[in-house]
């Protein structure tokens, strides 16, 4: 039996953003900044989000889809507080766990080990919560071999599962996750996958930006479909890819 979905833990209505972008050559630093000071610089403006309405409810499922600078990332940054709407407004209900970058809060030139602490601490959790689930975190990596080299020395693959193993230590109320699940070993991709899926069975929230429509269709219910700023299409997730991957057939 399909559970009954709580309220919405994420709405967006006619949120707009702007971003300004440099419409001459720029050869070095140096330059730029003498022509910022002396007002020489002109900039283009570039919406790279326009008037997105989105809803979310709790224990909700959305892949989000659309080719190389439709917005996705933008989205994302929007609902996790790192960027605000020009216009419009984005209002969030629960704690959000971040997967943008991979790594983005590792000292390359601390330990994995140490950068375990580190990244918890961005995320809210105490030095004894990451004590208490250190193991844990490690053995579910399948790193145990390299915890005392620096982070500086992983792999893409590596730094992707250390960020995913310190991410969903505790379930997040709203997962959020963009591109991340695209680096690794097929194995490990499928450990991924298995865990945000008992997650999801616990009314974890997730919003998952992929480039592999099989991806979204395994991993979500629904999904939003963006070219260039603006929402062409949300929906069910296989009608959606099934859309997409029409369109540019």
């Amino acid at each position: 039996m399909r559970r009954t979905l709580e309220p919405t833990v994420i709405r967006i209505e006619n949120a707009t953003v702007r971003f300004n972008m440099a419409s001459e050559k720029i050869d070095n630093i140096k330059e730029y900044f003498v022509k910022l000071v002396k007002g020489q610089l002109r900039f283009q403006e570039f919406l790279a989000l326009k008037n997105i309405n989105f809803e979310v409810k709790q224990g909700e499922s959305w892949g989000i889809v659309g080719s190389n600078g439709a917005g996705k990332s933008t989205l994302l940054r929007l609902i996790c507080g790192i960027i605000a709407p020009d216009t419009g407004s984005v209002n969030i209900t629960g704690s959000i766990s971040p997967m943008l970058e991979l790594g983005a809060g590792f000292d390359p030139e601390l330990t994995a080990g140490e950068n375990i602490y580190l990244e918890g601490a961005l995320l809210g959790h105490s030095r004894a919560f990451m004590r208490e689930h250190y193991n844990e975190i490690v053995e579910f990596s399948e790193l145990a071999d390299f915890m005392n080299i620096p982070i500086k020395n992983y792999s893409t693959g590596m730094r992707a599962r250390m960020a995913f193993s310190v991410a969903t230590v505790v379930r997040p109320e709203i997962l959020v996750v963009d591109e991340v699940l695209a680096v690794g070993d097929a194995a490990f991709k499928r450990k991924c996958e298995n865990k945000i899926q008992e997650m999801l069975k616990s009314a974890t929230t997730l919003l998952l930006v992929s480039h592999s429509n099989d991806q979204i269709e395994r991993l979500c219910e629904k999904a939003l479909w963006l070219r260039k700023g603006k929402a062409v299409m949300t929906g069910g997730a296989k009608e959606v890819c099934a859309a997409y991957a029409e369109y540019y057939q």
